[in-house]
């Protein structure tokens, strides 16, 4: 469909009576997601403190506000077909949103439309269960660690009691670069009143619990196609392969139970190829100079080696702006992400 036939046929909806902030039950939310939550963020746009744009019987668009500025968190969670929709109602209630985490046809739809700049945050990389091994050079690292972790005893197990949990995490927070809360927004909180379909794998030394990852669903027509790492912890004190050594037992478990997919989730600032038309040149260059001398912020540079072994399918995500240094907006995300 053109783009102009495309506006045509959303005239005549633009104002939807029923469509809105909290329109949707949650029952009726949780049916949205599970039907249309094919983003590695659906699951952790029900986290506490979010708003919704709800359009009966087509989706919602999950937002939070700092400072009065709005800011989207991930794709529309609709049919793909209905983003233009999706967008057009949101865009005309919230004109000067900031779009965070979105993929390209929300970007180019954005841009063409609302001539909205999109600029790429980082890249997305998703495994393909049927066809992935543990062979190949990029993947000695993960190799090695797990020789590592079977020579010192680590086991793994799934269970959803709390085994350390909290112990673990702060104890892990203290050696992070951002040390004072967990970061929010980008990553749903460790505790979710809203916990369907989480999985939740532990490593185990001498009994004692010492690292685990919470495994969020992703979901297409009432089916899990995927699972999403979005809370990993681990020991201060152990240095080698945790991380790996879960994953790679739960990516075991997921492909048994004929998951097809695993989703790494996002790697902030990880460029891929040339530049796009409609990005910001200016905030590009900007935070390609955040990757490099940016790390007393967050370690891009290792959350980028480390998931980049596993060797997926990469796939870019951008961030949606309507000024070319969008300073004031970065600021404003940051300390809702409690990341400043």
């Amino acid at each position: 469909m053109s783009q102009s036939s495309l506006v045509l046929d959303l005239s005549s909806t633009l104002d939807l009576p029923n469509s809105g902030i909290g329109k949707f039950s949650f029952a009726e939310r949780v049916q949205m997601l599970k039907q249309h939550g094919i983003h590695s963020q659906a699951f952790s746009t029900l986290q506490p403190n979010m708003e919704f744009f709800d359009v009966p019987g087509v989706g919602y668009i999950a937002f939070m506000r700092q400072w009065s500025q709005i800011f989207v968190l991930a794709d529309p969670v609709s049919a793909p077909e209905q983003f233009a929709l999706m967008l057009e109602l949101f865009n005309k209630r919230f004109p000067n949103a900031v779009y965070l985490q979105v993929t390209k046809p929300v970007a180019t739809y954005l841009n063409e439309r609302h001539n909205f700049y999109g600029t790429q945050l980082g890249s997305e990389i998703r495994i393909d269960l049927a066809k992935w091994s543990l062979s190949g050079k990029k993947k000695q690292v993960i190799r090695t660690a797990l020789n590592q972790s079977e020579k010192q005893g680590i086991t793994v197990q799934e269970r959803y009691s709390d085994d350390h949990t909290r112990e673990i995490s702060d104890a892990w927070i203290k050696t992070r670069k951002c040390k004072k809360k967990e970061i929010r927004f980008f990553i749903r909180p460790m505790q979710m009143e809203y916990k369907e379909n989480e999985r939740h794998f532990y490593a185990y030394q001498d009994g004692k619990a010492v690292g685990f990852v919470y495994f969020d669903p992703i979901y297409k027509n009432n089916e899990i196609i995927s699972y999403v790492p979005n809370i990993s912890r681990a020991c201060a004190d152990f240095k080698q392969g945790i991380f790996y050594t879960l994953i790679v037992h739960a990516m075991e478990q997921f492909k048994a139970e004929g998951v097809p997919f695993l989703d790494l989730g996002l790697v902030p600032l990880m460029f891929d190829g040339p530049d796009e038309p409609q990005e910001s040149k200016l905030l590009k260059k900007a935070l390609r100079l955040t990757y490099e001398k940016g790390s007393f912020l967050y370690n891009f540079k290792g959350l980028e080696f480390t998931k980049s072994r596993f060797r997926g399918d990469v796939h870019r995500i951008y961030t949606c702006h309507r000024r070319g240094i969008p300073a004031l907006e970065f600021l404003t995300v940051f300390k809702l992400a409690r990341l400043i």
